[in-house]
């Protein structure tokens, strides 16, 4: 699945292997096997096992990312050292989820103790104000995909108190990412599970900052996120507008391309319409 239209993405602790198989067939577009805030301490070396087992006998689809525990803590070094050994990861199926990011070279010390060839595609979680502060840097690393937040622990360092503090810090990194040409970020995960309405809101208030896709703690939100970032009809029809009258333009030559209440277009807007209508399809 092209990452450009990744919408859902599904936790799942490493701890609890039978928990790893009904991720994978969750119908989430990305399953993020997690060696770190969801495993106690005393079994980290356990998750550690199971998540190598679940590489083993990985199928063959796209969209499983690791999250490791930070390179400089006391399991980092362990996590990356023994995937670094897998093949999958050696040949770059398996994607990097990297916490607590707080600069370039975290990322830098990460791929070096993976110690592999080509390194994986590295999906970054900044989780603190020096991640904030550095977000355009570690954007531009060359093996990051993506741009995530960590809005737990940013809450707990910057004192942040409801959904509409952390609007400065989703516009942040969405610029960030969007400057190094990466996907939008997606958003963090809403904690609450028996709040459904509440999930829904904060997604479309994380889509209307340029958030795009968001990451789920249970599969019963994983419906409810698809919807929030599903494009609604007036959305698809001006779409569909536009490219129509892109086409219109190509065919007769003009160049110039207005739609027909008299507003002009440019190629851009063309782009972001195609990739509406790709995205309806696939989420209808």
């Amino acid at each position: 699945m092209s990452q450009a239209i990744t919408v859902t993405a599904l936790y799942a602790p490493a701890s609890r292997p039978e928990l790893l198989p009904k991720a994978l067939a969750s119908g989430a577009d990305a399953v993020l096997v997690d060696l770190e805030d969801a495993v106690l301490a005393t079994h980290k070396d356990t998750a550690r096992a199971n998540a190598m087992a679940l590489l083993d006998d990985l199928p063959a689809r796209p969209g499983v990312q690791v999250r490791v525990n930070h390179p400089r803590g006391r399991f980092g070094p362990s996590d990356l050292w023994t995937l670094g050994t897998h093949p999958a990861m050696r040949a770059g199926r398996v994607g990097l989820r990297l916490p607590k990011v707080a600069g370039p070279d975290d990322v830098d010390l990460a791929l070096d103790m993976l110690n592999v060839d080509t390194p994986p595609r590295v999906h970054c979680l900044l989780e603190s104000a020096a991640g904030i502060e550095n977000a355009d840097r570690i954007a531009a690393h060359p093996a990051v995909a993506g741009l995530a937040l960590g809005e737990a622990d940013l809450a707990t360092e910057l004192g942040l108190r409801g959904e509409d503090s952390y609007a400065w810090v989703r516009s942040r990194i969405v610029i960030a990412a969007a400057a190094a040409g990466l996907p939008a970020p997606a958003m963090a995960v809403y904690t609450d599970l028996a709040d459904p309405e509440g999930l829904a809101a904060s997604c479309a208030k994380g889509r209307a900052l340029g958030m795009f896709g968001r990451s789920a703690l249970h599969p019963l939100q994983l419906p409810v996120i698809a919807a929030a970032f599903r494009p609604d009809q007036r959305e698809l029809s001006r779409a569909h507008e536009v490219v129509e009258a892109a086409a219109g333009a190509e065919a007769d030559g003009s160049g110039a391309i207005a739609l027909p209440d008299g507003r002009f277009i440019d190629a851009p807007m063309v782009a972001a319409a195609r990739r509406t209508i790709q995205l309806a399809a696939r989420l209808a």
